[in-house]
C-alpha cells in the first residue's frame, strides 16, 4: 500500500531541501570533474545485452569486457538494503510472479491505495514489500523479449554492498581501477514511504572508504533535490540525468508525463521540462551541484524520418521494407551542440543508452553498432552507457586508432625503453 502523497510529500520535500539554509551549493564544489583522457564505458545495469540486468555475473562480464564502471540501479527493501534493481517494481527482472509464497503481495491497480511511481499506478511486486532475505531467494530475468533467456532464474539479486565488493575485487584482478555508477531510482517515491536513498547511500560509501572526490564513483538521478542535497553531504561526483518521452517524425524531441520533468518539479510545483536543464540557464544551476550532465543521446544530435508515411498513416515510412519502423527508417540530423556548452561550464557528459539490436541504430550506421560508438567518440562525449560495453570498448579503441594512436606504438606513459 502506499502513503497519500499530501503529507508524505512534504515530509520528503523536507527531508531533501533540509540541509540548505546557510549553505552555498557553488561553495561546497571545489571544482568540475576532470575530464576523461579517453570517454568512460560505463556498464549499463552491467552486461545487459548478455545477460539479466542488475546481476553480479552481468556485473563482472561487463569487467572482463572492459567496461570502467558499472552501473547499478538503487532500490530500497522493506528492512532498509539498497539492492541493484532497475525499479521499485520487481516484476519484470525477476521471477517474482512464479512464486506462489509472495502470490498475496501482489499489487493492483485497483487497490484501495494502489501504488503510484511517479503518478503512474502499477501493478506487481514492490521490493519495499520484501526482506532483503526474501529478495535473495529470488532469481533475475531478462526484462526484453529480443534478447536471450538462457540465463533466467540462474542469478541473485545483489545488494549495493556486493557490488561495491565486486568492483574492488576485479580493481585487484585486472589491475585497473573499476568504479560504480549508482543511480537513485525515484528518489521522491522512496523518500514518501520512508525509504529514502541518499543516507543509505553514503553509509555503503563510506562504509567502503568511498565517500571522497577521489573515489571511483558517480552517483546519477533523473530528480534535481535529491542530488542538491547529496551535494551538500558529499564531494563524491554527480550527474543530473535528462530524460523525454520520444522524437518526433521531424526529430523534434517530445515531453509527456512521466517522462517530461523531474518528479520533485511535479510535487514542488515547479515549471518547466527536462529541456529546461540543458538551455544555458539550466546548465549553470546544474554546474552548481554536479559534475556532469546524462543526456539521453538525442538531445546531442536527434534523427528524424527519412520519408514520412503517408496519410492517413502517420511518423516514418517503412523505407528498408521490413515490415517494421524503427530507427533505421530514420537519419541524423545536425549535433545540437550542447556538448560543447556543457563542456565550456566544467560539465561532463555521460550519454545513454547505446545498444546493438538493428532496428536500434539510425539509418547512417549501416547497421554496424561500433560506427554509432565511434560517431559519438567523435561528438566528444566524456563516457557512454551501453548494454554491449565490448562493443563499446572495441570502437573506443578504433576511434582513437582513427585519431592516430595507435595500440601497435609506445604509449609516451608506458613506464619502459620507447626505442
Amino acid at each position: 500500500m502506499r502513503t497519500s502523497l499530501s503529507g508524505a510529500t512534504s515530509v520528503a520535500l523536507a527531508f531533501l531541501l533540509a540541509s540548505f539554509s546557510g549553505t552555498s551549493l557553488a561553495d561546497s564544489r571545489t571544482r568540475g570533474a576532470e575530464r576523461p583522457k579517453a570517454p568512460l564505458v560505463i556498464g549499463h545495469r552491467g552486461a545487459a545485452g548478455y545477460l539479466p540486468d542488475h546481476t553480479l555475473e552481468g556485473y563482472a562480464l561487463a569487467i572482463e569486457r572492459g567496461a570502467d564502471f558499472i552501473e547499478p540501479d538503487l532500490v530500497v527493501t522493506k528492512d532498509g538494503y539498497l539492492i541493484a534493481r532497475h525499479e521499485p517494481n520487481i516484476t519484470g527482472t525477476t521471477d517474482v510472479s512464479t512464486r506462489p509464497e509472495f502470490a498475496d503481495r501482489k499489487h493492483l491497480k485497483t487497490d484501495i491505495k494502489p501504488v503510484i511511481v511517479d503518478g503512474v499506478v502499477e501493478e506487481g511486486w514492490f521490493a519495499f514489500d520484501f526482506t532483503l532475505a526474501e529478495i535473495k531467494t529470488l532469481r533475475a530475468i531478462q526484462p526484453l523479449g529480443e534478447r536471450s533467456a538462457r540465463f533466467n532464474g540462474k542469478f541473485q539479486i545483489p545488494t549495493l554492498d556486493e557490488v561495491i565488493k565486486l568492483a574492488k575485487r576485479k580493481t585487484k584482478e585486472t589491475g585497473r581501477v573499476i568504479g560504480v555508477y549508482p543511480e537513485t531510482k525515484h528518489p521522491t517515491f522512496h523518500a514518501e514511504r520512508g525509504l529514502a536513498l541518499e543516507d543509505r547511500l553514503l553509509a555503503v560509501l563510506a562504509r567502503h572508504g568511498w565517500n571522497h572526490r577521489g573515489a571511483p564513483v558517480f552517483i546519477q538521478s533523473f530528480e534535481t533535490a535529491n542530488l542538491k542535497y547529496l551535494r551538500s553531504k558529499t564531494q563524491v561526483k554527480l550527474v543530473q540525468l535528462v530524460d523525454a518521452d520520444d522524437i518526433a517524425a521531424d526529430g523534434t524531441i517530445t515531453f509527456a508525463p512521466p517522462f517530461d520533468k523531474p518528479y520533485d518539479w511535479v510535487v514542488s510545483g515547479r515549471a518547466g521540462l527536462f529541456a529546461d536543464l540543458v538551455t544555458p540557464s539550466g546548465l549553470a544551476e546544474v554546474r552548481t551541484y554536479a559534475d556532469g550532465i546524462g543526456p539521453w543521446k538525442y538531445y546531442l544530435q536527434s534523427t528524424a524520418c527519412k520519408t514520412l508515411a503517408i496519410p492517413p498513416a502517420t511518423g516514418c515510412d517503412d523505407v528498408n521494407g521490413d515490415g517494421a519502423v524503427n530507427e533505421v527508417d530514420r537519419v541524423l540530423l545536425p549535433p545540437s551542440g550542447l556538448i560543447e556548452r556543457a563542456h565550456a561550464l566544467g560539465l561532463l557528459v555521460h550519454t545513454w543508452t547505446f545498444r546493438n539490436e538493428q532496428r536500434r541504430l539510425a539509418g547512417n550506421y549501416g547497421g554496424r553498432p561500433v560506427d554509432e560508438y565511434m560517431h559519438f567518440y567523435g561528438l566528444g562525449v566524456d563516457g557512454v552507457f551501453s548494454d554491449f560495453p565490448d562493443t563499446a570498448v572495441t570502437a573506443r579503441a578504433l576511434h582513437r586508432l582513427a585519431n592516430g594512436k595507435s595500440p601497435a606504438q609506445c604509449r609516451d606513459d608506458d613506464d619502459h625503453d620507447c626505442d
